[in-house]
C-alpha cells in the first residue's frame, strides 16, 4: 500500500547568533508569517532565535529558504515532520530576554561554552555505560509521557528551576560522565554549560534531541519509553520505531496504562486521561473543576 503523501508539514529549529535588534526583528518577521500564512510560535531575543510553525508543504519550503537567505540563519537546521493539518490555531511571534528562561545568575553562550554533542548512535552507546548519569532536561510533567531508560527524573515544573534542583540533587556526580537530553536540543545548549560552570567535569548532549534521534535510521527510537511531549496540538509524538516501544504513563482518573494528555476545561491543567474517563468526568481532572462549572 502506497504511503499517503501529507500536505503539511511542522518545522522546529533554534540558533543562538546575535541579533542586534530584536525588537524590531520581531515586528518584521511577524508580519513575514502573517503574509506566508505560517501557524506557530516563535521567539527572538538578543541572543537569536527558538520557533515550531506548521504550514503546507509550499509555506515550510519557503520559510527555510527565506530564513536561511539572512546570513544570521544561513547555517540554521530544521527538525521537519510530515502532517494532515495545522499543529497549531494562531501565529505568534515574540521577544523575550531569553530564548528558554533559565535565569542562570552569570552568562551563557552556548557557542562559547557547551558539552560535548553526540550523534543519536553515539548517545545510544553511551546510554548503556554503566557508569554513567542520564539527566533529563524537561520539565517533570514532560518526563512523565516518555524517556529515555535509565534518566533520572527532573523534578522540577519549568526550566528556570533547574539550576537550584541541580545544586540541590546532582552535585555528588560532578566526577562522573553526564549525558543530557532534552525534545529539540535548545535546552541542553544552556544545561550542558551550566552543568561546566558548575564543575561537572564530563558532559555531553544528546543533539538535535528526542525528535531526530527517533528518526535516525540507527538508533530508530531504541531505549526510548513512551512518546515525546511537543508543545503543539499533537501534544506527544512517538519515538522508538521498533518492538520494544511500550506505553510508560498511567490515566490520572483510573490508572489504567495510557499515554493520551487532555486539558482540564476549568483550571487548564494537561493530564494523562483515557477516552473512558475523558467522557466519564467530562474532561475535568478532579470534582472540584466538575462543580466550579455548576450553577450556583
Amino acid at each position: 500500500m502506497n504511503k499517503t503523501k501529507t500536505s503539511y508539514r511542522i518545522l522546529l529549529f533554534y540558533k543562538f547568533v546575535p541579533i542586534s535588534d530584536p525588537a524590531i526583528f520581531t515586528a518584521e518577521h511577524l508580519q513575514y508569517c502573517k503574509n506566508l500564512g505560517v501557524k506557530g510560535r516563535i521567539l527572538i531575543a538578543s541572543e537569536g532565535i527558538n520557533g515550531t510553525v506548521s504550514g503546507t508543504v509550499e509555506q515550510t519550503e519557503r520559510y527555510m529558504n527565506d530564513l536561511r537567505s539572512n546570513p544570521l540563519f544561513a547555517d540554521i537546521v530544521f527538525k521537519i515532520d510530515e502532517a494532515e493539518e495545522h499543529a497549531f490555531k494562531k501565529i505568534f511571534v515574540r521577544h523575550k530576554e531569553e530564548l528558554v528562561t533559565f535565569r542562570y545568575e552569570h552568562e551563557l553562550d552556548p557557542n562559547k561554552l557547551s558539552g560535548k554533542r553526540l550523534s543519536p548512535n553515539e548517545f545510544y552507546e553511551q546510554l548503556q555505560e554503566d557508569d554513567v548519569i542520564v539527566i533529563d532536561g524537561r520539565n517533570d510533567y514532560e518526563y512523565e509521557i516518555g524517556h529515555f531508560r535509565g534518566a533520572i527524573r527532573p523534578d522540577v515544573e519549568s526550566f528556570r528551576e533547574f539550576p537550584d534542583w541541580i545544586r540541590q540533587n546532582m552535585s555528588q556526580y560532578k566526577d562522573k560522565k553526564v549525558l543530557t537530553y532534552c525534545t529539540g536540543g535548545i535546552r541542553c545548549e544552556k544545561l550542558t554549560g551550566f552543568l561546566m560552570n558548575e564543575g561537572f567535569s564530563d558532559v555531553a548532549q544528546l543533539e538535535g534531541g528526542i525528535v531526530t534521534y527517533g528518526k535516525d535510521p540507527e538508533t530508530k527510537g531504541r531505549l526510548f519509553d513512551g512518546k515525546c511531549y511537543v508543545f503543539d496540538e499533537r501534544i506527544s509524538v512517538p519515538i522508538n520505531q521498533t518492538n520494544e516501544d511500550i506505553v510508560i504513563a498511567s490515566c490520572h482518573h483510573c490508572g489504567v496504562t495510557h499515554d493520551r494528555y487532555i486539558n482540564c476545561p476549568v483550571c487548564n491543567l494537561q493530564y494523562v486521561s483515557c477516552e473512558d474517563c475523558e467522557t466519564h468526568h467530562h474532561g475535568f481532572c478532579s470534582d472540584a473543576c466538575k462543580e466550579a462549572t455548576m450553577p450556583v
